[in-house]
């Protein structure tokens, strides 16, 4: 099986070449993260952010904002966590509000 289009005048390669780099960068942001969030609230999904001193939070986010999210918790205060202490935000499979 040939990696080459045949029917076409250019010849252009199906699978990338070995050793070619690809000259297109990735995007820096890709705009995804407050779509994210918001379907995190509209599903009232149950969440586990960790901070970057290993601190660990469970709850679900109530707003967002461009520096902060809310969220909020049974039986504990609420929170407003600044995202440049998120580490990374975990949704937590099989529980729902």
């Amino acid at each position: 099986m040939s990696s080459i289009r045949r029917n076409c005048k250019v010849q252009v390669p199906l699978f990338p070449v070995a050793g070619k780099v690809s000259r297109a960068k990735a995007p820096e942001y890709t705009f995804k993260e407050p779509e994210y969030l918001r379907e995190l609230i509209a599903r009232c999904a149950l969440v586990r952010i960790h901070m970057t001193d290993d601190q660990e939070f469970e709850g679900h986010v109530e707003f967002f904002d461009a520096t902060f999210i809310r969220l909020t918790r049974e039986g504990e205060p609420n929170l407003f966590l600044y995202k440049q202490d998120i580490k990374y935000l975990a949704e937590i499979t099989g529980a729902k509000a």
